[in-house]
């Protein structure tokens, strides 16, 4: 049975409590046959002390949104996924509003993958450029 859109989307929010996706409340929001979309709010929780997004939440949002698209396009029954590194590059600065991840894969293999992931804010301004890889495990 092929569950809804809908239906993924709230299975994918529902497993994120009690982890750090709750904490920095990062919630999925869209995806298709080729991305996900995540939004992470912009305020005093994910503040650098100038009251500035900081880069270590950016960084997460976009590990979260690439690992996620990993394990919903990959065969997960019998593997996990693993972030094995990830860069960003800051590109502006946010104060308030919401900022978006939008992961894509570049590479999609059966053992690593390479994921592009745009963050923008809610005016679709370019906030930060990471790139993530993954990796299947087998599950023990």
């Amino acid at each position: 049975m092929q569950l809804s859109k809908e239906a993924i989307i709230t299975k994918a929010n529902a497993i994120c409590k009690n982890t750090l996706m709750e904490t920095l409340n990062i919630e999925f929001i869209d995806y298709g046959e080729d991305f996900v979309v995540a939004r992470m709010p912009v305020n005093s929780r994910v503040y650098q002390p100038d009251g500035v997004l900081h880069g270590g939440a950016t960084a997460a949002l976009a590990e979260s949104v690439g690992s996620f698209a990993s394990h919903l396009f990959l065969d997960t029954e019998n593997t996990m996924v693993r972030g094995i590194e990830i860069t960003a590059n800051h590109l502006k600065s946010v104060r308030e509003g919401y900022v978006y991840a939008k992961s894509t894969f570049i590479h999609k293999g059966r053992t690593t993958q390479l994921l592009n992931i745009s963050i923008t804010d809610d005016n679709d301004n370019l906030i930060s450029a990471c790139k993530l890889s993954t990796i299947t495990l087998p599950k023990k």
